[in-house]
């Protein structure tokens, strides 16, 4: 398994603990939750069950649907009743009597996808919390480990990790399992033997993200513009339904979320909670910002709050490599099967590979805090913007990238995707200097300011190159988790 070794730590070292444990995995759609737990485990469980999709299964009939379910995976674990299940009391009555008569030294249970269980009146969540609070906490064996895993982020945080019923605090551990980084990627390339170099590797991160399942699709023996064309633009392409699909697996009425994304989408630098109800038609309230909340959850998009704002000033923006990459290309194509091949330096890409590299080094901060030697330096990252103002000798400005250290500097960053190394000219010189004015002018700060690089390959040692206080590259990036 590629990466992932903290969490696989984490979960076999439940099997050591005195306690009974309640274990929470979440995170999007196709990023390897339910691969890390069956890895972790050895395939061995005492008990496991997935819910199903019920998109396609009329409202009424949903909870039977799931209950019919739940019943063939405990006939499987050898659990048989001529009853069958009306309720999750029972389904949970008929999981006790699985524990009970099982010999394994640690009971594992493993209950996959638990927010598709979740419907209207099932009282799914009130028969969880029975059956922990009321059964297993209570049993003198202290052999239980109960994990629980759902793609719908939302759900699990509402529901379980943050719960504010019966299971209030009742999660013993939590893993949020995030995307792989470039390195993980690479590593995973070199295990399926497919041959990228690094700079193609993070054009495909541009593209695809670090969602694992994502990249197990690529072919070895291809190129990478052979690659893209074979799962975005080719007829039948496996990741063209992809957008409509990771959208309404996750939420039960898409259309507002898919619309707030579209909106994000055509704006750089994000916009405000006010732009996106302007842009969107849907009205300032608290299901908007349910919905906000929910799409941050799932690691679609970011909020943050520019440096030296208050925090009614937010700023929201799209941060999915795949959701970008769709809308930019996939949205209105026509599905030409040599797309990519033919695309590559268009005005078109090379616009979006900007702002997607953009959305690389913001993933890999960690990484980029490394690099400049701070990474036990406390800091807040976030970007900044100022109008133009002659009165207060301000210029315009927007930074995209700016870290303030405890260690009072702050590194104003300039991200440049470059297909080649990168020359800093003057106007370069000339940005970096106003940015560094406006800020010092607009927020009077006393932190010494570092003008920092972060570019593709190396940097020409021009004349203006000597102004630049740290240089990051690609390679960077790779560096570890």
């Amino acid at each position: 398994m590629i990466g992932r070794n903290e969490e696989k730590k984490q979960l076999q070292s439940l099997l050591d603990e005195e306690e009974s444990q309640f274990v929470a995995v979440f995170g999007r759609r196709r990023i390897g939750k339910t691969f890390l737990i069956r890895e972790s485990f050895d395939y061995k469980f005492t008990f496991q069950h997935t819910g199903i999709s019920t998109d396609a299964i009329r409202k009424p009939e949903r909870k039977k649907t799931q209950l019919e379910e739940f019943s063939k995976s405990l006939s499987e674990a050898g659990y048989f009743s001529d009853k069958g299940l009306t309720s999750w009391y029972d389904a949970f009555d008929g999981l006790k009597e699985i524990i009970k008569k099982s010999p394994d030294r640690k009971k594992v249970i493993f209950i996959d996808e638990l927010s598709w269980m979740d419907s209207k009146g099932s009282e799914l969540i009130s028969a969880l919390e029975s059956f922990w609070n009321g059964w297993v906490t209570a049993r003198k064996e202290k052999d239980v480990i109960l994990i629980v895993c759902a793609s719908a982020t939302y759900w699990m945080m509402d529901n379980i990790v943050n719960a504010k019923g019966g299971l209030h605090n009742r999660i013993t551990a939590r893993i949020n399992l995030k995307p792989f980084t470039l390195k993980e990627c690479e590593e995973y390339l070199q295990s399926k033997k497919i041959i990228f170099n690094r700079h193609q590797i993070l054009q495909c991160y541009m593209i695809l993200g670090g969602v694992p399942y994502y990249w197990s699709l690529l072919k070895k023996g291809k190129s990478l513009s052979q690659n893209v064309d074979t799962l975005f633009f080719a007829e039948g392409a496996p990741l063209q339904n992809e957008y409509d699909n990771l959208y309404r697996a996750l939420f039960n009425k898409p259309d507002q979320y898919i619309r707030i994304i579209e909106a994000l989408c055509n704006v750089k630098k994000g916009i405000t909670r006010d732009d996106i109800c302007k842009k969107t038609k849907i009205g300032s309230s608290g299901a908007l910002t349910q919905k906000l909340k929910e799409l941050e959850n799932c690691g679609f998009i970011r909020k943050y709050t520019p440096f030296g704002s208050e925090s009614k000033n937010a700023i929201y923006q799209l941060i999915d490599n795949y959701t970008l990459f769709y809308n930019r290309f996939l949205k209105e194509n026509t599905y030409d099967e040599n797309y990519w091949k033919n695309a590559s330096n268009s005005g078109e890409v090379n616009a979006w590979s900007g702002v997607a590299f953009e959305r690389v080094c913001l993933e890999h901060i960690a990484q980029i805090k490394k690099a400049l030697g701070i990474s036990g330096v406390q800091t807040d990252v976030n970007s900044w913007k100022c109008d133009a103002d002659p009165e207060k000798g301000l210029q315009g400005s927007q930074i995209d990238l700016l870290i303030s250290r405890k260690d009072q500097i702050i590194n104003v960053c300039e991200m440049k995707y470059s297909e080649s190394d990168y020359s800093p000219d003057l106007a370069f010189d000339k940005a970096m200097r106003r940015k560094i004015s406006d800020l010092k002018n607009a927020t009077k700060t006393k932190y010494a300011i570092h003008s920092t690089l972060i570019t593709t390959y190396e940097v020409v040692k021009t004349s203006y190159y000597g102004n630049i206080q740290s240089i990051i590259t690609s390679d960077d990036l790779f560096d570890g988790r």
